[in-house]
Parts: structure tokens; C-alpha cells; sequence
């Protein structure tokens, strides 16, 4: 019989342990979903999920999906949407390919190159939805046709490559063993991945007590210690068992690293800057943010701006994966992309939403394509799980607001 039925008030641990669960369902949920699917695909897939080579691949396969996912959200934060990121993130590979393969100009330059013509398409669009008030679904679909138009006539409707070595780097390089391998249970670790590994889950239990004690200095109810302490060390513990697997393979890639610079940036922008409290505000109500003083279509602007720089970053990780730049690339990268923010619990309706969030969303989208293709599971029928998932992810949101 529980204390409620009993007539007994629960304990203050209980009941605010019980509060702090209700009120962060969602994030509980989503690292527990995770964990949970990627146990159901371990135990399906015989144990390949988890081996070296496969977590590997599963980072290499997933980051430029996330990459564009930290884009996203802070567009579906504010409101909008953006349906063209695939289309420029294949067009932009495109241009990377021609640049390198056909006019021989260097890596570097063509990597600043097309980040810069990254941001000029998302301010191309930008400007119509900020300034001209059309909607973003119209501008972005627009955007979506023209620029797959584009790459299919740049590259002549034919495959372009390969890269030179040093672009493939980008996305299939690893870290170099400065320290030099180390041998554990029988087994050789790349030892500079298991000292990055324990050094960035170390800074997280750091920057979380910090944010803790912060918040109880300044007068907020922070959530029970016991909770504390059991989230951080279950999220420590998946961030150093992916490091150990990644250890014992072939280390950090590159793109990991280029990827985590960019969350705890946007962690950054979102929790401590202005500018992101901007955006949540505009998201949450355009109009009282205008009156309170925010330039919201400046906002807007700079919002795509962002959106269009991620978006070439992901075209040039994914073309230098492959190896080449294909006329189909890109194509249908805006699905798993919206997908994963709304997975990670961002809104519909805007002002809300994680960094977090949407990368444990994305990472739930990337471990379900990978589980079921190991599995050998159909495409069309993983087309319809993926859009199962991403119903019940948005009703589950819809629920929770109607009972709040």
C-alpha cells in the first residue's frame, strides 16, 4: 500500500525526488530510452552494437546528422523551420568536389570557402523570413528545390571525386597516441582517448556542481541530491564507456571532436548568453519579446545564418566520408534532423527545447538505423518505425503540455 492510499504524507526527500521526476519526465526519459534501445539492439544484434568498430561507426555515421541537429534546434526554438539543410548540405559537397577535384584548389580554402557560402544561403533565406515575414516552411521548401537543382547541375548529374588525402581526414581521421598505446586486460587502449575521456567527464561532475551550487545560492530550488548524483554518474558512465570502446579501437575520431566543441558551444550559447535566452524568449512569444526591447528579426537572421554554416560543415563531413560528392546526397538528412530535435523534446510551438536533448535524440534516431540494419530489417519498414518513434516522441510532448 503506498503512503498516499495509506493517508500518510510522503517524506520531503520522497515528494521532492517524486516533483523533480515529474518535472524533468522528459530528460530522464530520453537517457533511459536511449539506454533501453540500445540494450534491445545489443541483445537483437548478438552483441555487434557495442563492439569497437561498430561504435565508431556509429559516430562517424551520425555526425553530420548532429551536427545540423545543434542548428536546428535553435531554429525550431525560435519558431521556425528549416526544411532545406539536406539540399545544402549536398549542394555544398558538390561545390567542395568541384572545387578540390576539378580546380585543384587546397582543403583549407575550399573548407573556409563553403562555410562562408554556407552562411550567405542561410542568410539568403534568412532574410525573406526575418525581414519579408514569409513563413519559413515556404522559404526553406523553396530553398530545399532549388538547391538540390543546383548540386545535380554542378556536378552534371555525375558522382566527383575522390578528395585529396587531407580532406578525408575530416571525417575518416583519428586522433594521434601522443602518450602511446597502453596495455589493459590484454588489450592495447589508445591511451590519449582515455585521458580526453576521463578530462571531459571529470569537467562535466564539475560544471554540474558548479551549476548547482549557483542556483542554490541564488535563492532556486534545485532537485534532490540523490537524483543529482545518480544522473550524472549514469551520463558520466555512458560518455567513459563509449571512450573505452572508442580507446581500444582506434581512438577519438576527429569529427568527435569537432562535434563536441561545437555542443559544448551551444551549450554555452543556450545557458549562459544572451543571445540565447533571445532566442527561447522569441520562440516562446515573438510579440512580448519585440516589446521587451529584442530585435527579433535580427534574430531570425542570424538564426539561418547559423543554421546555413552547420549545414555546409555537415555536407563537407558527409562528402569527405564518402569519399565523393553524388548528385542523391543530402537526401532526406532534414528528416532525421527534425526528427532528432523533436525526439530531444524541443516543441512545435517553439521556446523550448536542449542541447542535450536534441543530441540524445539524435543518437536514439542513429542507434535505431544502425540496430535495425545489422538486424537486416527492410528499409520501408524502418522508414515506418523511425515515423512511429517521431508520433509518439510529439504526442508524449503534446500530452505533458495538456496536463500541465
Amino acid at each position: 500500500m503506498s503512503t498516499e492510499t495509506a493517508g500518510v504524507a510522503p517524506k520531503p526527500d520522497q515528494a521532492s525526488t517524486q516533483t523533480a521526476l515529474k518535472q524533468n519526465l522528459r530528460e530522464y526519459g530520453l537517457v533511459l530510452a536511449l539506454i533501453a534501445i540500445m540494450v534491445f539492439f545489443q541483445w537483437q544484434t548478438g552483441g555487434v552494437l557495442f563492439k569497437p568498430v561498430n561504435l565508431t561507426n556509429l559516430v562517424l555515421q551520425n555526425s553530420y546528422i548532429i551536427i545540423m541537429a545543434l542548428g536546428m534546434l535553435l531554429v525550431i526554438v525560435g519558431g521556425h523551420i528549416d526544411l532545406s539543410v539536406g539540399s545544402v548540405a549536398g549542394f555544398v559537397g558538390a561545390v567542395a568536389a568541384v572545387m578540390m577535384v576539378q580546380y585543384k584548389i587546397d582543403p583549407i580554402t575550399t573548407t573556409l570557402a563553403c562555410l562562408v557560402l554556407g552562411g550567405l544561403i542561410g542568410a539568403s533565406q534568412g532574410y525573406w523570413i526575418a525581414y519579408m515575414k514569409i513563413p519559413s516552411f515556404i522559404v526553406t521548401l523553396a530553398g530545399m528545390l532549388v538547391f538540390k537543382g543546383l548540386a545535380l547541375w554542378i556536378l552534371g548529374g555525375m558522382s566527383v571525386g575522390p578528395f585529396p588525402r587531407e580532406f578525408q581526414l575530416l571525417s575518416a581521421g583519428f586522433i594521434p597516441d601522443v602518450v602511446g598505446p597502453v596495455t589493459l586486460f590484454g588489450t592495447p587502449f589508445h591511451s590519449t582517448t582515455l585521458l580526453i575521456g576521463i578530462a571531459i567527464v571529470a569537467a562535466m561532475f564539475w560544471f554540474s556542481v558548479r551549476s548547482r551550487r549557483a542556483r542554490e545560492s541564488h535563492g532556486y530550488a534545485a532537485e534532490p541530491f540523490g537524483l543529482f548524483v545518480a544522473k550524472n554518474v549514469i551520463i558520466g558512465g555512458m560518455v567513459l564507456f563509449l571512450i573505452f570502446m572508442l580507446a581500444s579501437y582506434r581512438g577519438l575520431p576527429n569529427v568527435l571532436i569537432v562535434m563536441g566543441v561545437l555542443i559544448a558551444l551551444f551549450v554555452f550559447v543556450t545557458k549562459r548568453m544572451t543571445i540565447g535566452r533571445r532566442i527561447y524568449a522569441m520562440g516562446g512569444n515573438v510579440k512580448a519579446a519585440a516589446l521587451s526591447g529584442i530585435k527579433t528579426e535580427r534574430l531570425t537572421f542570424f538564426v539561418f545564418i547559423n543554421m546555413g554554416v552547420l549545414a555546409a560543415l555537415a555536407g563537407l563531413i558527409f562528402a569527405a566520408r564518402l569519399n565523393t560528392a553524388t548528385p542523391k546526397a543530402g537526401l532526406g538528412f532534414e528528416l532525421d534532423v527534425i526528427a532528432a530535435v523533436f525526439i530531444g523534446g524541443a516543441s512545435m510551438a517553439g521556446g523550448v527545447g536542449q542541447v542535450a536533448g536534441a543530441v540524445i535524440g539524435a543518437f536514439i534516431m542513429g542507434v535505431m538505423n544502425n540496430g535495425m540494419s545489422i538486424m537486416g530489417v527492410n528499409i520501408d519498414w524502418q522508414q515506418v518505425i523511425k515515423g512511429l518513434v517521431l508520433l509518439g516522441a510529439v504526442v508524449f510532448d503534446v500530452y505533458n503540455k495538456n496536463k500541465a
